[in-house]
């Protein structure tokens, strides 16, 4: 599975960990996040996150 990094501030989504306290259960990918999904640290959109390397 892919990180995907936020690329306003940086923050990674890492699918093998989840966001539960978001109620993203660990192995969640990137793609099956909701749409309206937005980076915990500052808010920004689905759209806002590219692939990490």
């Amino acid at each position: 599975m892919k990180k995907y990094v936020c690329d306003v501030c940086g923050w990674v989504y890492d699918p093998k960990a989840g966001l539960p306290e978001e109620g993203i259960k660990p192995g969640t990918p990137f793609e099956d996040l909701p749409d309206d999904f937005v980076c915990p640290d500052c808010g920004a959109g689905k759209d806002d996150f590219s692939q990490a390397d």
